[in-house]
């Protein structure tokens, strides 16, 4: 695309936006003023939170149209809804951009959430594995063609089932088995954690855990965790238990779509299963997809009715628009830049003597323990806020101070490498968090007892952070030629 395309492109959003806030601010002016608003702390602000980016104009336009208002129950050509014609193109193509962006024989783009996604992958899993080979001794066809008793004895071997995750806080997310999840309420569920010296997997460890526990499923993938898996070997532990391997790849999903991540690295074709956001490093709307091998491709189209209702065709339109980006070959040079400056912020970090969980990065996550600044996560987060840099708070290996308050806080080069950040400003970034957390102490509560969520930030550290942040984004901005 040349200069002047962009430039009609931009000037085009920017009418389309402006025209779109005027019609919503007839009717409910606040909503159209907290959408500037948020546009303009955006764009003020260092966006560091792994899990979030930017998406394009044309991703977040998409979502905006009369798709939102069609009821679309059931899969492509077999809606329990008439009139579905446009939706079937929709979901078709979306569909048709994630089987060949991740070279996955099927895709199922209806979930609405990444939650929902491995929801769809756990309950397809029991289908596959325990529901159709009770159908089968029994003699039918459905489970409503069950007896009373035999469907209870299923209902009994369903509740039975056992998950074996990676560890919520060695980097594992609420739905790989942690137990107020749900995840960990529909199994039986055991965790496996990292190496207690060097915070990195061990696969003979997760290999003999897979061996004394046995687990109908097994889940790699994370969300906290900032280095690469080899999935072959997590594969190969699966298939020696007989289980069945589920990758969660929401947070990396970008670099396995731009070519950062191939071979052993790349789940797809190791899983059985495999399931993503689409926002994060994949940089599309918010919503959630699963692919799946053949044997597993029947079951997941089952999400609807089995655990989803009607899909959000808009956001499914949006999900081919993102899609269709990231299979342009701009986007592996993206993805690059994103574990290229991931490893600029870790290098940026050490020489200034800060603290990281497994000493470094091969992804898009730097896990940052602030203990050695005596603070807890929830406190560094709230200081770098004040400073302008929006982060988020996150448990480190056997975290001291629990999920909530933390010992971490999980830094992500996603959205800021969208804006176009190379390396010497991701090296600034860690200088300047660096600067914030040294001029920040643990502060006290109301009775004057130290907490683990009151600090005290020394007077012009956060107003000397927000001018060297201005002077970077100012370089980049976002959403270049949007005025609102």
């Amino acid at each position: 695309m040349t200069d002047a395309q962009s430039a009609h492109l931009a000037a085009t959003a920017s009418t389309a936006y402006q025209s779109a806030l005027e019609v919503i601010a007839a009717v409910e002016p606040r909503i159209a003023e907290a959408t500037r608003k948020e546009l303009a702390d955006q764009r003020s602000s260092l966006k560091l939170i792994a899990s979030e980016n930017y998406a394009s104009p044309a991703t977040l336009l998409t979502m905006g149209t009369w798709l939102s208002d069609k009821y679309a129950e059931g899969t492509v050509g077999h809606r329990f809804y008439a009139a579905c014609q446009n939706v079937d193109t929709v979901e078709s193509l979306a569909a048709e951009h994630a089987r060949e962006l991740f070279g996955a024989p099927y895709a199922y783009v209806q979930p609405h959430s990444g939650i929902d996604a491995n929801l769809v992958a756990f309950w397809s899993i029991l289908a596959h594995r325990v529901e159709m080979p009770a159908l089968e001794k029994y003699g039918v066809k459905g489970v409503n063609d069950l007896s009373e008793a035999d469907w209870e004895s299923l209902r009994a071997e369903f509740g039975g089932q056992r998950l074996l995750g990676m560890a919520l806080d060695a980097g594992g997310h609420l739905t790989h088995g942690f137990r107020p999840n749900i995840s960990g309420k529909m199994f039986h569920q055991q965790q496996y954690g990292t190496d207690p010296v060097t915070g990195l997997l061990d696969y003979d460890v997760v290999a003999a855990k897979a061996r004394e526990f046995k687990p109908l499923v097994l889940v790699a993938g994370y969300s906290a965790y900032p280095r690469r898996v080899n999935f072959a070997k997590m594969r190969e532990i699966a298939d020696e238990v007989g289980a069945t391997l589920m990758v969660d790849m929401a947070h990396f999903a970008g670099l396995v779509a731009g070519k950062v991540f191939t071979g052993d690295e790349n789940p797809v074709p190791f899983a059985h299963i495999t399931t993503t956001t689409t926002h994060k490093s994949l940089r599309g709307p918010r919503g959630g997809m699963v692919l799946a091998q053949e044997e597993f491709a029947a079951d997941v189209d089952r999400g609807c009715p089995m655990v989803l209702g009607g899909p959000l065709s808009h956001v499914m339109a949006a999900k081919a628009v993102a899609l269709a980006e990231a299979r342009q070959p701009s986007f592996q040079t993206y993805a690059q830049n994103i574990a290229d400056n991931a490893k600029s912020l870790a290098e940026g970090f050490l020489t200034r003597d800060a603290t990281l969980v497994t000493g470094g990065t091969d992804n898009h996550i730097v896990l940052l323990d602030v203990a050695s600044y005596g603070l807890t996560g929830r406190q560094a987060e709230s200081a770098l806020l004040d400073a302008g840099v929006v982060t988020n708070r996150n448990s480190v290996p056997n975290d001291p101070n629990g999920a909530w308050y933390t010992t971490g806080v999980r830094l992500g080069t996603p959205a800021l490498t969208t804006r176009g950040f190379g390396h010497d400003e991701f090296d600034k970034v860690a200088e300047m968090i660096v600067d914030v957390l040294s001029n920040t102490t643990p502060g006290t509560n109301k009775a004057g007892a130290p907490s683990k969520a009151t600090y005290n930030l020394a007077d012009g550290v956060a107003e000397k952070v927000k001018s060297q942040s201005a002077e970077m984004l100012d370089k980049h901005p976002l959403y270049p030629g949007l005025e609102l």
